[in-house]
């Protein structure tokens, strides 16, 4: 558990629909951002290739540049998750997948896979957390999203800071990370109400400075 837990520090989710604002390649944009994120300590990355703007629509680009980004993480031993593509995570033997309430059920994946991929969960509710806090396989939550946000589209109505304290208060103690509007300046409060990490994406993928963003992101870890 405490590995899980030194993941889940400084998550990146990304897919090359985030990097579209910059001038050039979403491709390249996004390999050279998760680079920089690398170098500068991100301890998870989660490739989320999602919605319109991305490459879901033409399956072997996703493929490829989720192998891309794959030898990227495994250059700087950090954990690659996939959201969501269970036969692309398993394919390529992802390290891990992640999955929302609506996704494959964590007992399929488990049937499918011939080894023991990191499973993550999307919680949203205190009813979900209690119904999956003792759920075999997964790994951790991902709860939110703490705070609005236009990264993600189809989200979830926000849960608000106090949502960390309450899943403790229930007795839950599966690692958590927690999405949602999360930027440097509040960082240091989701940590201390309980939180294992932060997820972002736009915090890094907007960042006029990677290195010193990540740097604030992990630096009350």
């Amino acid at each position: 558990m405490n590995k899980i837990k030194s993941m889940l520090s400084v998550y990146f989710i990304a897919g090359s629909q985030d990097c579209r604002h910059l001038p050039g390649s979403p491709v390249e944009n996004l390999l050279n951002i998760l680079q920089q994120a690398l170098e500068a300590g991100i301890t998870c990355f989660q490739f989320r290739e999602k919605g319109e703007r991305s490459l879901a629509q033409n399956p072997q680009l996703k493929h490829r540049l989720a192998l891309q980004c794959q030898q990227l993480c495994r250059q700087f031993n950090v954990p690659f998750i996939i959201n969501d593509d269970i036969g692309l995570a398993l394919a390529i033997r992802a390290d891990g997948i992640h999955v929302g309430q609506k996704d494959t059920a964590v007992e399929r994946i488990l049937s499918r896979a011939d080894y023991r991929p990191i499973i993550g969960l999307s919680i949203n509710t205190l009813e979900q957390a209690q119904a999956n806090k003792e759920r075999l396989g997964i790994d951790y939550f991902g709860i939110g999203p703490i705070f609005a946000t236009q990264s993600k589209a189809d989200h979830a109505p926000a849960v608000g800071m106090e949502f960390i304290r309450q899943i403790h208060e229930l007795g839950i103690d599966k690692p958590c990370v927690a999405i949602g509007g999360i930027h440097e300046d509040n960082t240091a409060e989701i940590r201390r109400l309980g939180a294992n990490g932060v997820a972002v994406i736009s915090a890094i993928t907007r960042s006029n400075d990677i290195a010193r963003t990540v740097q604030n992101l992990a630096c009350h870890s």
